[in-house]
């Protein structure tokens, strides 16, 4: 799969799920929401502000009549009924809405009704950029703000799983720094590298891993030759782990307010169901794509 409408051409094939939407009072969300209906990719249960929703629904010409309401105007008890939905069975998505990332991820990790697992939970990126014939995964810019090795093994493998599940089927991983060469005075070059060796060691499977890597390495074949980066990853990753929030967060802003014609969607693995993340400053196109990628989730 190389382009964000392959992945929405998939998404139509699936079979219906059903989305449990917390806090969905907002035009972009709605308006995500209501193509999303229009191309029969899934059902809704919205649970927020019955009024306030009613009222975006009708300036952007939504009819809802294929979504349940479910009348809550507290955005905490709104975010734990979409939660315990999807973790009765209920519903089989959760989707942030707009509300605080903090205040829905303390009821996904809630011990008693939440969607934790032992796996850690993290976020992926899948970006389109204009200058690239792939896809380009990003992990982890949203959830774990310095992660560990052991917890950046596991980023990469639920990054690595997503891929796949893309019909990637054996994607090539940049881990991502700020050089090529380990630097003991650089740790994000010693977490890279020791994920490499855990590819190479078969503890991190299905995938090539090549780290340290700077950004252009990891993407552009010139660069990689003019240093003579050997690696099968060198100049075409399909995934780029970072090493700490900062740098993903940074690429991903980066991209989407300077470069023009960015396509991305937003998800979040390692959870007991797949969970629907995007900012609140991100577009209902954005938010429809990210749509899309939960219904092809497993």
């Amino acid at each position: 799969m190389k382009t964000l409408q392959e992945l929405m051409l998939v998404a139509q094939n699936q079979p219906n799920k059903t989305i449990a939407v917390a806090c969905p009072e907002d035009h972009e969300v709605l308006q995500a929401i209501s193509e999303a209906v229009n191309l029969n990719l899934c059902d809704f249960i919205l649970f927020g502000d019955e009024v306030k929703i009613k009222k975006i629904a009708n300036e952007i010409n939504f009819s809802l009549s294929n979504c349940k309401i479910i009348n809550i105007t507290d955005k905490e008890t709104a975010c734990f009924e979409a939660v315990k939905s999807v973790s009765s069975g209920q519903a089989d998505v959760l989707m942030k809405g707009l509300v605080d990332t903090a205040v829905i991820m303390k009821k996904v990790l809630d011990k008693e009704y939440g969607l934790r697992t032992d796996s850690i939970i993290s976020h992926v990126m899948v970006i389109q950029l204009p200058k690239f014939d792939r896809l380009i995964f990003l992990s982890d810019g949203a959830m774990n703000i310095d992660p560990t090795v052991d917890q950046l093994k596991q980023i990469t493998v639920n990054a690595v799983n997503l891929a796949r599940a893309l019909s990637i089927s054996r994607p090539k991983v940049a881990c991502i720094s700020a050089v090529e060469k380990v630097n003991p005075k650089m740790p994000s070059t010693l977490k890279c590298h020791e994920i490499e060796q855990m590819q190479e060691n078969l503890e991190i499977i299905h995938c090539d891993i090549c780290g340290p890597l700077a950004i252009d390495l990891a993407l552009d074949k010139e660069a990689a030759k003019t240093k003579n980066i050997k690696s099968p990853v060198a100049g075409n990753a399909d995934i780029l782990i970072v090493p700490y929030i900062e740098v993903g967060n940074a690429l991903y802003k980066g991209w989407m307010f300077g470069v023009d014609n960015v396509k991305s969607a937003g998800i979040i693995m390692g959870a007991k169901a797949p969970i629907v993340l995007t900012s609140r400053a991100d577009s209902h196109e954005t938010k429809l794509h990210s749509i899309a990628l939960s219904v092809i989730m497993d």
